[in-house]
């Protein structure tokens, strides 16, 4: 079997899947790769099955020491110092060192054969709110690597534009709890700019800007949240949530985000300017 070992993580590297899909019920967070089309992409350029584990670096610093030839494909935020969007032979002994990207967050990393931890309630995912799943990568740990199940797809680079540098626009629609806040409060939501805060993770991302004006007043029951819901929490100011988000939340939903534009939340970075458009 082919391995991989960890040499350097950077500010953080997990390994992500597809996630634990609809066991919310019980209390279990989906959890799963933040931009799942570059995840998906990365897996697709080795031949790999939809649902093969892979790495999710944030913000580059990751370097690997090939311990045998492995074939892998890097997607998402563009790292310097390394290939992206096509498929590419790391050979015995090679070392590979993903520097800081040049737009975006999120960097994917997919090695032919997939990365083979053991799965903990149906996935590889490691979920950084509730805890399951493998650790974050550490310096030294070995990443064994699977046998290949596909054939490799004959795609020598795939055209795929690069995360937004500047400001990005999100696309929301009204949540449940939109008549929790003023007129004033929508159209201020969906008007200002906003900047990604420092506070933002996995779990959701934190945007800074004038808060919005609440019409009721009193604490809302608990009730289900999902992937892309925005919830205004005593702040004022929304948090957009990301895959690691907790199964409910007692605070109002005021808007969700499109399908569409998840993955481009899940590569916004501190500093850079968001706008909601409905």
């Amino acid at each position: 079997m082919s391995s991989l070992t960890v040499l350097e993580t950077g500010p953080l590297a997990t390994i992500q899947d597809c996630g634990r899909a609809g066991q919310a019920a019980l209390g279990v967070p989906m959890s799963g790769a933040c931009d799942r089309c570059s995840y998906a992409l990365a897996n697709r350029l080795v031949g790999n099955p939809s649902g093969a584990a892979a790495v999710e670096v944030t913000y580059g610093g990751l370097a690997l020491h090939a311990d045998n030839d492995v074939v892998l494909a890097i997607t998402g935020a563009p790292c310097t110092g390394v290939p992206l969007n096509a498929p590419t032979l790391l050979k015995s002994g090679e070392v590979l060192r993903l520097g800081p990207p040049t737009s975006g967050l999120r960097t994917y990393l997919a090695v032919r054969g997939g990365i083979e931890v053991a799965p903990v309630l149906g996935s590889r995912s490691t979920d950084l709110l509730s805890g399951l799943g493998p650790l974050p990568l550490a310096a030294g740990q070995t990443l064994q690597v699977g046998a290949p199940a596909h054939p490799m797809p004959g795609v020598d680079q795939a055209p795929v534009a690069h995360p937004a540098a500047g400001q990005v626009e999100v696309r929301v629609t009204p949540g449940p709890r939109k008549d929790w806040f003023t007129d004033a409060a929508w159209t201020s939501l969906t008007s200002q700019v906003y900047e990604v805060s420092t506070n933002s993770n996995r779990v959701g991302v934190r945007l800074d800007g004038t808060p919005l004006e609440r019409a009721r007043s009193g604490e809302l029951a608990s009730e289900g949240m999902t992937h892309g819901a925005i919830q205004i929490p005593p702040s004022g100011t929304p948090v957009i949530f990301l895959a690691d988000h907790p199964v409910t939340g007692g605070y109002p939903v005021i808007a969700y985000v499109a399908a569409d534009d998840l993955d481009a939340c899940a590569q916004l970075r501190p500093g850079q300017p968001v706008r909601l458009v409905s």
